[in-house]
């Protein structure tokens, strides 16, 4: 997929004609903050975008990838590009969801549950999250999901009753209202702290994908994965709207096409990923496999009650977002 993506950046780099421009601009370079560790496939597509947009502009804009929280932590990448301290970076979508509930789309419990409801989904909320960030000097690039969310533990659990006192790794307002409606005790950490916070004690369970448990090889101090597919939360990448409404029409078209590029393949390393991670979850000693019915239907009634609050929460906004993704599956 890298050799791939390579040729078609060399592609669209030649079709633009933007490396022909590179002694009429002055060449730049921005550092581009991500939350997750270098070997996650989020981190690899974003260092792919970046050499792609440094080979498709000429070397003119360069763009230089920290991953895993080693330029600004998780939750200080957003504001870090709206006030220009960096001017590219990527972002948990829900992250922000404290701030607008707009921003938790994604992670409304059972509404979207595969790949192809999740590229739905985007698509209903592609344009309004594109208004909200540019209303907080941001312009939005592209968006990739994460496999489907399962429920890790440090034991067996067969019922919501059992989860009762469990310490509970959030990472979003969706993460930590789930924590309490089940019982369990929301903590919240950050991606790159989760393994310390696992082998500590200070968290016993998560809601999370395969590919997060992989990273951070969670079967240390974790036992057994449950296969809820409750949502597909996504990571998107954003750029200061200042710095680029600053870049040449040339340049934002590259931008434009690596992202595109990026979109496409961040997808189908999210769907090929899935799979892959599960089994070595389970060859690593996890047990993984469904949660039973009965679990199931406990975590959906509390999936009913999350998406009425979020409608609440969202109004119009929210309502046209779920009316224009149930339209789509007509």
């Amino acid at each position: 997929m890298t050799k791939t993506l390579t040729k078609m950046a060399a592609t669209l780099s030649v079709s633009a004609g933007v490396a022909l421009v590179a002694s009429a601009v002055a060449a730049e370079t921005w550092d581009m903050p991500m939350a997750y560790s270098a070997t996650n496939f989020h981190s690899a597509v974003g260092a792919e975008f970046a050499s792609c947009v440094t080979s498709g502009t000429g070397g003119n804009l360069e763009v230089v990838v920290h991953p895993g929280g080693s330029l600004f932590a998780g939750a200080e990448i957003k504001r870090a590009v709206q006030t220009g301290q960096a001017l590219i970076g990527e972002r948990l979508l829900s992250g922000h969801q404290n701030e607008n509930a707009l921003f938790g789309f994604d992670s409304i419990p059972f509404l979207a549950t595969s790949f192809d409801d999740s590229a739905r989904l985007w698509e209903a909320a592609k344009g309004p999250l594109t208004d909200l960030l540019a209303e907080q000097n941001l312009h939005l690039l592209y968006s990739v999901p994460w496999p489907p969310q399962g429920l890790y533990f440090d034991r067996e659990i067969n019922s919501v009753a059992e989860m009762a006192g469990i310490k509970f790794r959030s990472y979003n307002s969706a993460t930590a209202r789930l924590a309490e409606l089940s019982g369990m005790l929301p903590v919240q950490i950050e991606a790159a702290e989760i393994s310390q916070a696992f082998a500590t004690g200070v968290a016993e369970s998560m809601i999370s994908s395969g590919s997060t448990g992989y990273d951070r090889k969670v079967w240390e101090s974790l036992t057994h994965f449950y296969e809820v597919d409750a949502w597909l939360p996504r990571n998107y990448v954003f750029v200061n709207m200042e710095a680029w409404n600053g870049l040449d029409e040339g340049t934002q078209n590259v931008m434009q096409g690596c992202a595109s590029l990026a979109e496409y393949a961040g997808n189908w390393r999210s769907v090929q990923y899935t799979d892959f991670t599960l089994k070595e979850l389970a060859a690593n000693g996890m047990t993984v496999g469904p949660a039973n019915d009965s679990l199931k239907d406990e975590l959906r009634e509390f999936g009913v009650i999350m998406t009425n609050e979020w409608l609440e929460n969202t109004g119009d906004a929210g309502k046209a977002i779920v009316d224009a993704f149930n339209a789509s599956a007509n």
